[in-house]
């Protein structure tokens, strides 16, 4: 079993495959934590590791007892004001003014399986999974509100998820001004946090600071789970690396403004909350309604960041992502964003389409510019309906045009935008989000549709529905361009005016549900500037995303580096575009931009009519080499070995591995060219230590001990590419194809 209770203790021990997490119900019928880490065997009781004391300048819960009080004990869920004056799990602001609750534990059940939650997306349970469910009931009689806090244990994959949910039972209103869905007190502080933090086409880099005594936390209040902050960190040990050591990892499944928060206390616990971000939330709970928080995703691993990543991979490409395209192979593409922009026809496109077919490419993708009088990026946002200025034929015309070269069709939506020239918004000027009275901010001359409303998710519904209906797509690419300024609702009384930013994101996810349901065989990308929306939340429904908007190869070994702390590569939209590279102007290698683009849903951003003719043949085989491994690339075990965030950054290093050990393929990638530099090894990871294997191109066979102990020695000239006197050049990147004997 994953979850045990030991009922004359009232302990629960949740245990994965390598993990226990062990918490208890205190003597004043609240949750106290005991226990999270490596696995540890079960026994009849853990309440040796409750700690208590009597300690100087401490409040304490009941008259005469000065050894039990809240401000020392690490715990489950809590509150604020009764003994414990660190940051609190949640709070409910009542009718009365006061914000003090208590809640006892009633009762819990467990069960096989795992729950959805209501209008948000989260990590399930398939039949025979080993996965079983805690519901814990605890009630605060005095204003008969309950709150479950919701436990699955997946047992194989070393995760535990974690939601909260309060129900107001009674007849007053309350105001939920904070709500967490996990808190986990931590032994000690003696940690290292690391984070994914950045910008547009800079997402996702790795950040690394030690804790300290107080508030070290990273949010977003922009609307939307951005580039600059991902809804993500690890604990780890300061001598923790990649391939050994404790880490913690923690991940949050949610779109939109959030908080990851450690609070350090005077002795030296680590309080680690994930959760909606309180800033500008209040959620005002009627009588006999609910409020679910979004899932947070736990894992534990002694065997470094490596061994954290694989956990949180298997589970989100297996059990996260959902659908056709969850197990599939992700078709090549080409889409013509950076090699037309704007100024396209039918005839380009379908010449486009034609050339790439040639070349090997399954999917021609068009992006922005179908649809209203769309030039430029001023205009038209809302209006989806096509331009015949440019597609005659319309979207059915084209698409058929596409398909008939046995090549699928996809098309680019930005579907939670406006402009302001446009249909739509001169006839619902009110639907944008907004303040009455106060300035309308733009970016990129757009505003943000308030999805909060239904009316206004049902209309986007509709007009999207329609071309996917009438016309051959299988793929469409979801944009959000803008966060969200002046947050406010013409729909939302005054009282409910803080709950716009989080009601606006369920509307994304109900209408992505409605979208994902009626049109099952759609593959399904979201985009925000590229990669300002990268989040758990999105892959739930759309099982890839663009990771960034920064295609170049030499930034992409970063942004991929850092996103693959969390997320699976089947989910990094990867692609080649033309030199100088549009977004920092350096010119690299067509080998060195797809070899980096192979890890990940591999395509082509370019114009493929404007290549010579020895580029092409170089395009074509590097798409016939991708569509022989990319099984391996998009769903083999993923392996970190050198980080472009240490040291000097001059070089990367990682390679994915079948899972029976049977193939493997590594990259090392060179930044500049430095002169008679040290000998260089690259020590592999994940092989049969007993097997044999070749290395294609190269004589001799090699043990996988020897490749993962002593390692390819790159200098010998067994393994080099050039003569002798050659020098590789800056931006030079080397692919090692394994195959076990």
């Amino acid at each position: 079993m994953a979850i045990t209770f030991n009922k004359k203790t009232n302990e629960f021990h949740l245990q994965t495959n390598n993990t226990s997490y062990i918490f208890t119900v205190l003597e004043n019928q609240q949750l106290g934590q005991l226990y999270y880490g490596k696995k540890i065997r079960h026994k009849d009781s853990f309440q040796h590791l409750l700690v208590k004391g009597n300690r100087p300048n401490t409040p304490y819960l009941k008259e005469g007892d000065m050894n039990f009080t809240l401000e020392q004990t690490k715990q489950e869920y809590p509150s604020y004001g009764t003994t414990d004056s660190r940051e609190p799990a949640f709070q409910l602001l009542q009718e009365n003014g006061s914000r003090i609750t208590d809640f006892q534990y009633k009762e819990h059940k467990i069960y096989s399986g795992k729950p959805k939650l209501t209008g948000l997306p989260a990590t399930y349970a398939e039949s025979g999974d080993q996965v079983e469910t805690l519901e814990i009931t605890l009630y605060d009689a005095l204003i008969d509100v309950e709150l479950t806090l919701l436990y699955s244990v997946f047992e194989e994959m070393d995760a535990i998820t974690r939601s909260a949910r309060f129900d107001n039972k009674g007849s007053e209103k309350v105001n939920i001004t904070r709500a967490m869905s996990a808190n986990l007190d931590l032994f000690d502080a003696d940690y290292e946090m690391i984070q994914l933090s950045g910008a547009w086409a800079r997402e996702r880099h790795v950040k690394t600071r030690k804790l300290e005594t107080g508030i070290q936390n990273i949010s977003t209040a922009r609307g939307t789970a951005s580039g600059h902050n991902n809804p993500f960190f690890a604990l780890k040990r300061p001598n923790t690396t990649e391939f050994q050591g404790e880490v913690f990892g923690f991940s949050l499944v949610y779109s939109g403004n959030f908080l990851a928060q450690v609070e350090v206390d005077y002795l030296d616990v680590a309080r680690v909350s994930l959760g909606i971000n309180p800033f500008d939330f209040n959620w005002l709970l009627e009588a006999k309604q609910s409020f679910q928080t979004p899932e947070v995703v736990m894992t534990y691993s002694d065997q470094g960041l490596n061994g954290m990543s694989q956990n949180f991979h298997h589970l989100y490409q297996k059990r996260l992502a959902r659908g056709k395209w969850r197990d599939q192979v992700r078709p090549v593409l080409t889409n013509n964003w950076e090699g037309t922009y704007f100024e396209f026809n039918e005839e380009k496109i379908v010449e486009m389409a034609k050339q790439s077919k040639e070349l090997g490419v399954e999917l021609f993708v068009l992006d922005d510019g179908w649809f209203g009088k769309r030039d430029d990026d001023t205009t038209s946002l809302g209006d989806w309906f096509v331009d015949k200025r440019k597609l005659p034929n319309g979207i059915k015309g084209l698409a058929e045009k596409v398909t008939a070269l046995d090549m699928d069709f996809g098309l680019w939506f930005e579907p939670e935008m406006v402009s302001k020239v446009s249909e739509l918004y001169e006839k619902h000027p009110d639907w944008i989000i907004h303040v009455p009275n106060r300035n309308h901010s733009h970016g990129r001359n757009q505003y943000v549709l308030d999805f909060s409303r239904k009316e206004v998710v049902d209309a986007l519904y509709e007009m999207m529905s329609v071309i996917l209906r009438d016309a051959p797509i299988s793929y469409v690419k979801w944009d959000m361009n803008r966060f969200m300024t002046e947050i406010g609702s013409a729909a939302l009384p005054a009282d409910r005016q803080q709950e716009v930013a989080h009601r606006y994101i369920l509307g994304v996810y109900d209408l992505y549900e409605r979208l994902t349901s009626e049109f099952p065989d759609v593959l399904f990308e979201s985009c925000a500037s590229g990669g300002m929306r990268f989040d758990p939340g999105m892959l739930y429904y759309a099982p890839q995303a663009w990771t960034s908007d920064d295609t170049d190869a030499v930034e992409r070994l970063k942004i991929q580096y850092g996103s693959s702390l969390v997320y699976p590569l089947s989910s990094m939209g990867a692609h080649v575009s033309d030199i100088p590279n549009h977004q920092v102007g350096r010119s690299t290698s067509l080998k060195m931009r797809a070899e980096v683009a192979f890890f990940g849903a591999f395509g082509y951003e370019l114009d493929v009519t404007t290549m010579n003719d020895q580029d092409k043949k170089e395009m074509k085989q590097q798409i016939e080499f991708f569509k022989k491994h990319r099984s391996l690339f998009q769903f083999g075990t993923f392996y970190r070995i050198e980080s472009p965030f240490e040291k000097d950054g001059n070089r990367t290093t990682w390679m994915v591995v079948t899972e029976d050990q049977s193939k493997a393929i590594v990259a090392d990638y060179h930044i500049l060219c430095r002169p008679n530099e040290r000998f260089k090894r690259l020590l592999l990871k994940g092989l049969d230590s007993e097997a044999t294997y070749q290395i294609e191109g190269y004589e001799g066979f090699y043990y996988g001990d020897e490749l993962m102990e002593v390692g390819i020695q790159l200098d010998h000239h067994i393994f080099r590419e050039l003569d002798e006197f050659e020098v590789p050049g800056d931006f030079y990147s080397r692919l090692f194809i394994l195959n076990r004997q």
